[in-house]
């Protein structure tokens, strides 16, 4: 690519977590390293009312005009940014030309999807076109996945300091977590239970937790949370984790890109429900909630009264108080083939799906800008791409923790 005149660019800067993440940009512009950065959507009027209402600070960011649709308004933003950080979702539904165009302009992208079944779509099409061209795309660089991929990463680096060997196996337990839901989210959830109900080779598909991984990546038994368990690593019940299904892939992925993970490499991810009678009830309802939810996702007549009734809408979300308040406390637990063990703590402040991911998204971003000179094109993972330099991010910028207990 030839001189480009943005290091960022915001596209669907008018979304629910886009109009986060533009406060925070220019709370951060304010504060840190020089950046340029421009927002971008297909709708002028809902762009100049956003500058309007994110005040002076905002008068001089330009605002870019582009329809996911068109590839031509696309590459247009693209041949002027080195990072295109998109927002627009469902991405199974309005994300793919974004990803063309980036691939083939060689523009950095990233996201936070967490549609897997997209992501090894776009894998399939456009991953040599990307290493072709030097674009790095990096999916899931929100709540999910990159708390789980780079705590995995965390976790390993620790391992190797200590023991001078890789985990065989990391659970990633959540704590404790505190946050709204928005209706872009939601959206998200529902398309992927409606593709899968529609069609049975994407649900066989869905099950395998190496689904985005390289080929000839080797292969063993994953552990899966499916209903409630007592975890004796944790002295606590376990009820599955709604990320789980994506986060785990990603870091799988992670595990088969980076060396000193080794083979025969195991993850797995669920919540604590507490110890005792107590805990084992909790674990138990949480199970149940959940999978009532999906069945009802997946059917049509239930799908449209969660859709009409009970689910935010797309462009509403948590308020401001609840983002504030918001919180995550996951737990990894790391073992190595010779039995040492370690356990590792990641949080974040605000709430994990929008407060602490705009925050996350921004910082990925910036450091595929400013950090990340000489890594090749290609599609890639939140480890194994950015590693220790986006730790480092997060923990002085975005409110993030990584510590060993």
């Amino acid at each position: 690519m030839g001189k480009v005149k943005y290091d960022l660019v915001l596209f669907g800067a008018t979304s629910f977590v886009g109009k986060i993440m533009c406060r925070y940009l220019l709370d951060y512009a304010q504060h840190q390293e020089g950046f340029s950065w421009a927002m971008a959507g297909r709708s002028s009027v809902k762009l100049d009312k956003l500058k309007v209402e994110l005040g002076k600070a905002a008068d001089g960011i330009d605002v870019l005009l582009a329809d996911a649709a068109n590839e031509d308004n696309l590459r247009a933003v693209c041949e002027q940014t080195q990072v295109v950080i998109s927002t627009v979702g469902p991405y199974a539904l309005y994300g793919e030309p974004l990803v063309k165009v980036c691939a083939e302009t060689g523009t950095d992208y990233c996201d936070l999807t967490g549609e897997v079944q997209w992501i090894d779509l776009m894998l399939q099409r456009y991953e040599a076109t990307a290493k072709q061209s030097g674009a790095r795309i990096v999916h899931c660089c929100g709540f999910d996945s990159i708390p789980s991929d780079l705590g995995a990463f965390f976790t390993q680096q620790q391992a190797q300091a200590d023991f001078g060997e890789p985990c065989q196996q990391i659970k990633m337990r959540v704590k404790g977590a505190s946050g709204g839901v928005s209706g872009g989210t939601v959206a998200s959830l529902m398309n992927v239970t409606k593709e899968a109900a529609a069609d049975k080779a994407l649900r066989k598909k869905l099950m395998n937790p190496y689904l985005i991984c390289p080929e000839g990546t080797p292969k063993v038994r994953q552990q899966h949370i499916g209903k409630a368990e007592y975890d004796q690593d944790f002295a606590a019940w376990m009820a599955p984790f709604v990320m789980a299904a994506i986060n785990s892939r990603v870091v799988l992925r992670s595990g088969a890109l980076i060396d000193g993970y080794g083979e025969g490499f195991q993850y797995s991810e669920g919540m604590m429900m507490g110890e005792g009678l107590k805990g084992r009830l909790r674990a138990g309802a949480m199970t149940a909630g959940l999978g009532g939810f999906m069945v009802a996702s997946a059917i049509k007549p239930s799908r449209w009264v969660l859709e009409k009734f009970v689910v935010p809408k797309p462009g509403e979300g948590p308020s401001p108080e609840s983002q504030e308040k918001g919180f995550y406390d996951l737990r990894f637990y790391g073992e190595t083939t010779s039995g040492n063990n370690l356990m590792v703590k990641v949080t974040g402040d605000k709430d994990p799906g929008y407060g602490s991911t705009a925050k996350m998204l921004v910082q990925a971003g910036l450091c595929m800008a400013k950090d990340m000179g000489g890594k090749s094109g290609g599609f890639w993972t939140p480890a194994s791409l950015f590693g220790e330099a986006l730790i480092d991010r997060l923990q002085q910028h975005a409110g993030l923790t990584f510590e060993r207990l």
